[in-house]
């Protein structure tokens, strides 16, 4: 049966694996349940699926007449966030419906009994909201033979409509600083004898403000946490936390806002006299566009919803760690599609949903983008 047409009929279960993987919810690094209910589903279709001991991501092949890989990746973790005057993993960034798309693929393709020409590989990744899936995953091998990788994401409607599709994401990059602050306690009556660590963060937060970037690049530096002070109000604190949000649309203008914060830092540290020790975390780079990828992807979309519905691309000023894959490899043809599925208020809002009749075209689509590539000649 054509694959395409098995998924239409198919509709019941995709909304039923859908339903379960939302109630698993697990959070990064914790994805013990999820990743159980995904591997049963493959391996009971006769799909080949490896695991790994240190973490719950799977890799999972169906054979093609050759070595050569169009691989697929889903992420799998959920958000940890206050549901409802609750905090519990809750799955409002739409990775159970991106694994249900990705796993209902894989399944659709094995029960069809096509042989690709090129192997098809199907990564179901932990930890994306954590910026550390992708580059757990790379160290494990699941990028090798790789010709062509795809992802996809639901988008807000504000973004991509429902019943329409984008063959890119352009996601900025982002990262968070982590940063303490060291003065010198003394007497409020004597605060000469001191190096107050609020007012080097306040300082700070004032030569943050005035960096600029080029007019040709687009990005933002900002303090989000500072926690200074002691019980009594008549010392000067010796210690202040800070945390920095930084985003850029391109991973030069991202390289440019970290060497300004340096020297923003560096000058605080030269004018107070405190020390300042920082690191970036949680970093993602921004999308690198690949043409081959974005040409197969936009196809696919049109021989699913027509050409009336593909939307040439979406920006977004979000992060995603899939944006790894291509920075670390950049001879992979790859992209990330936007799926308009009604989705609302927006991602990482608790109460998120979307129209789960998009998990059909979605799977529509993610089935022809790696037929399509399977078939392309080798460049």
């Amino acid at each position: 049966m054509n694959p395409i047409h098995y998924l239409e009929q198919k509709q019941g279960e995709l909304f039923k694996t859908y339903h379960n993987l939302h109630e698993l919810a697990e959070p990064s690094w914790q994805e013990k349940q999820t990743s159980a209910y995904i591997r049963k589903r493959l391996t009971d279709a006769g799909i080949s699926v490896r695991t790994f001991d240190q973490h719950y991501g799977l890799i999972a092949e169906i054979p093609g007449e050759t070595e050569e890989v169009v691989a697929l990746r889903a992420d799998m973790d959920a958000l940890l966030q206050e549901v409802d005057g609750v905090v519990r993993p809750n799955h409002s960034c739409g990775h159970d419906a991106h694994s249900t798309m990705v796993m209902h693929t894989a399944l659709a393709i094995a029960l069809s009994g096509i042989i690709p020409k090129r192997t098809l590989r199907f990564i179901f990744q932990p930890a994306e909201e954590k910026g550390q899936g992708a580059l757990q995953m790379m160290k494990d091998g699941a990028l090798r033979n790789v010709q062509y990788l795809f992802g996809l994401h639901v988008r807000p409607s504000f973004e991509v409509p429902i019943g329409k599709a984008s063959p890119i994401i352009i996601h900025s990059s982002a990262g968070t600083v982590k940063g303490t602050i060291k003065g010198v306690q003394a007497h409020a009556a004597r605060p000469e004898d001191g190096i107050n660590a609020i007012e080097a963060a306040a300082l700070l937060v004032y030569k943050l403000k005035q960096i600029k970037l080029p007019k040709e690049e687009t990005g933002s530096i900002k303090m989000t946490q500072l926690q200074s002070g002691n019980n009594a109000t008549n010392i000067i604190p010796e210690t202040a936390v800070f945390s920095l949000d930084v985003r850029a649309q391109t991973n030069n203008a991202m390289d440019k806002l970290k060497q300004l914060a340096t020297t923003a830092i560096d000058e605080v540290v030269l004018e107070t006299g405190a020390t300042i020790s920082w690191s970036m975390d949680e970093y993602v780079p921004a999308a690198i566009e690949n043409k081959a990828a974005k040409n197969l992807a936009a196809s696919a979309i049109t021989s699913i919803l027509g050409s009336a519905n593909l939307i040439p691309s979406c920006i977004s000023p979000g992060g995603e760690d899939f944006h790894f894959y291509t920075l670390e490899n950049p001879g992979i043809k790859a992209t990330m599609i936007g799926l308009g599925c009604g989705l609302s208020p927006g991602l990482h809002h608790p109460q998120m949903t979307f129209n789960q009749d998009a998990l059909i075209y979605g799977a529509q689509i993610l089935t022809a983008a790696v037929l399509l590539a399977s078939e392309q000649e080798r460049m």
